[in-house]
């Protein structure tokens, strides 16, 4: 269970359905993958500077690497910086969970005039829960009224003139309309002068972040002196891009018809965390602690513990190719 410990990501317990070991004849913990899988199965906890849009600092990292794909995990404004999730090639599959998780951010908003801080603190903590917020008129989605949550917000600095805020807030909130709001509730007007992303999902600024020279430097020792610790370092198994996830962990040779698309059932799962509720979405790791899948649970954990068959979760993306575990299921079906 060393590899899942690894990617276990949340604080859950797990439940133990069947005691048993995995091959090693089949498929490869996810920090012994030779490089080259390593780098199409990987993440990328990239650090964006000012000035390019998001797109462009993916098309090239997609250019150095020689990719056919590469993926981010949530746009950043050009002169916003910081978290930005870089999937490469397969590892693309699994971006997209990382775009709708919260996300936090760190935002220097701008007073027109001096208000007490008592006061701004008072018109911050209205922001907390659900908000109503039209995106910006520079923004690329459709300008429609959308429902919003704020989690936190925490005032760490003021001066009268400029507040640096801690913002923990649903992905999809609007930094920008959030001060000009605060502005116009405070009576004096606002904006956002300066703004840095520290967490989207599981990639946080404090586990740390991947600037694009070193991650040029670190390709180009691999390439040149073959030399491949630095690269290793910089680039994340996909695995970690669901940490954030519940897991069930399947048996070998249930692995297979996973990979082929085909739903969980009961007798194919080894262990799993506790406090799955159906409608949750699930990652289905290996023994191994490889991501095979990831799913929609149509039982809860206990029900799961309990039962001897049955769907436990249906497929919503496949990311392990078939062939990689034996065909368990087919020898099945012929018997």
């Amino acid at each position: 269970m060393e590899g899942l410990d690894r990617f276990a990501g949340l604080d859950r317990r797990w439940i133990v359905k069947v005691e048993e070991d995995t091959s090693p004849e089949y498929g490869v913990p996810p920090w012994r993958r030779p490089i080259e899988q390593h780098i199409r199965l990987g993440v990328i906890a990239l650090d964006k500077p000012p000035g390019p849009t998001s797109h462009e600092v993916v098309a090239w990292v997609k250019r150095m690497f020689g990719l056919s794909k590469a993926g981010h995990g949530g746009t950043l404004d050009p002169k916003v910086t910081g978290v930005l999730p870089v999937a490469l090639e397969e590892a693309t599959k699994v971006i997209g969970l990382v775009v709708h998780t919260s996300k936090e951010y760190m935002c220097v908003m701008q007073l027109h005039r001096p208000v007490p801080e008592e006061e701004l603190r008072r018109v911050l903590g209205m922001f907390v829960g659900e908000i109503y917020q039209r995106p910006p008129l520079r923004s690329s989605v459709k300008r429609s009224l959308r429902v919003k949550r704020i989690y936190e917000i925490e005032l760490l600095e003021y001066n009268g003139r400029y507040a640096l805020m801690r913002v923990l807030c649903e992905a999809g909130t609007y930094m920008r309309k959030l001060c000009h709001d605060a502005g116009l509730i405070l009576g004096v007007g606002a904006h956002m002068r300066e703004l840095r992303r520290t967490k989207s999902g599981p990639f946080r600024e404090q586990h740390g972040l991947v600037r694009l020279q070193e991650l040029s430097e670190a390709l180009y020792r691999w390439k040149n002196e073959g030399k491949e610790d630095l690269l290793r370092s910089y680039i994340k198994p996909v695995e970690y891009a669901v940490s954030h996830l519940p897991k069930i962990v399947i048996r070998d040779t249930a692995v297979d018809a996973i990979a082929h698309g085909a739903n969980l059932a009961v007798p194919g799962i080894a262990r799993l965390h506790e406090g799955i509720k159906r409608g949750d979405l699930v990652a289905l790791f290996t023994l191994k602690g490889e991501l095979v899948a990831v799913g929609v649970a149509q039982m809860s954990s206990e029900e799961i513990a309990k039962a001897r068959r049955g769907i436990a979760v249906k497929m919503r993306r496949v990311i392990m190719k078939p062939g990689v575990y034996p065909q368990a299921w087919k020898r099945r079906g012929r018997s």
